[in-house]
């Protein structure tokens, strides 16, 4: 079905954007059905991906698209990397192409100089994952298109395939949509396109695998999805010291800005590149002051939550030690 949907999207977009977009079935079609279908493509895999499609917003767009979105780097097509379906309604071709924000790349460089680093930056990701980037098409995409955001899409291109219309049905395309999932996971446990060095200042370590799996860690922490699910079930408490924002600092602002981080607590280890599921909410993860956060990622085993506790003292008036706040 996501076949027969991509291929109408492509063959009848050009003919439908001359028709209101206000209120249009085709515009609904796109945005309802076809995200939907896709969305269906992803119910066994094992982390979740957010769907979008879109042919634009408030009148229709020069490149309709249908992207997957890692939430664990990216929830939107305006930054991050993801895979995405794209559309040349002048040439009626269809392509798969693993993609980069462009929005945030224009506004820090500029339109002109944006163009240029998406380029070096797709080709970075082409390098990152060479065994799966090697099965796709490396040349650079046609959308039909000098507008802004085709443009930064042709240029933030990593990899990818472009259909015919003949070739939408085909097995090829489902075949090469398992695989660009695989390369996207590849890909997020990889470190995307963070410069190496950086990972490495970060994660404290010169070792590479151990720099990705503690960046991967990281990233899937400070996740929205992540975070919103931790502190839907948990208390909002640290469950080392005990610190309890709304008595401790008369904290009054929503639950989701409280100042406590998630703690992928799963030991970085155990994080290694291609395994079955990232994490599980609740159980994978403690809900942690900032201090105790920090201290935490300083023992051999990060999910050792009664040895952080032993190891926290507070001197009361007297001098007498207490271990947590209560």
């Amino acid at each position: 079905m996501l076949k027969t949907y991509l291929k109408r999207l492509t063959q009848e977009y050009a003919s439908q954007r001359t028709k209101p977009f206000t209120g249009s079935d085709f515009a609904n079609f796109v945005r309802h059905d076809l995200a939907i279908e896709a969305k269906k493509r992803t119910l066994f895999l094992p982390f979740e991906y957010k769907v979008k499609a879109s042919v634009g917003q408030g009148g229709w767009a020069a490149v309709p698209w249908l992207a997957f979105f890692d939430p664990i780097v990216t929830e939107t097509a305006t930054k991050g990397v993801y895979i995405v379906y794209l559309v040349n309604p002048i040439d009626e071709t269809l392509t798969l192409s693993m993609n980069q924000g462009t929005t945030i790349v224009f506004e820090q460089f500029g339109t002109t100089r944006g163009y240029e680093v998406l380029k070096r930056r797709a080709q970075d990701l082409n390098d990152l994952v060479l065994e799966y980037s090697n099965k796709f098409e490396r040349t650079p995409i046609n959308l039909g298109s000098d507008e802004k955001l085709p443009k930064g899409y042709e240029a933030g291109h990593a990899f990818g395939r472009t259909y015919a219309v003949d070739q939408i049905e085909s097995d090829l395309l489902d075949a090469d949509l398992e695989i660009m999932f695989h390369a996207y996971k590849s890909l997020v446990d990889r470190g995307a396109n963070t410069p190496i060095d950086l990972l490495r200042e970060d994660a404290g370590t010169v070792d590479i695998s151990e720099t990705r799996k503690y960046i991967l860690s990281r990233r899937i922490e400070r996740a929205p999805n992540v975070r919103k699910k931790v502190l839907a079930v948990k208390p909002p408490i640290c469950e080392a010291c005990g610190l309890d924002p709304k008595i401790h600092y008369s904290y009054e602002g929503k639950l989701g800005n409280i100042p406590l981080d998630v703690h992928h607590s799963k030991p970085v280890s155990q994080l290694a590149e291609g395994e079955t599921a990232r994490y599980v909410v609740p159980d994978d993860f403690m809900l942690l002051c900032p201090n105790c956060h920090k201290m935490i990622h300083t023992l051999p085993d990060p999910s050792d939550l009664e040895t952080l506790k032993r190891k926290i003292t507070f001197a009361l008036p007297n001098g007498v030690p207490k271990n947590r706040i209560f």
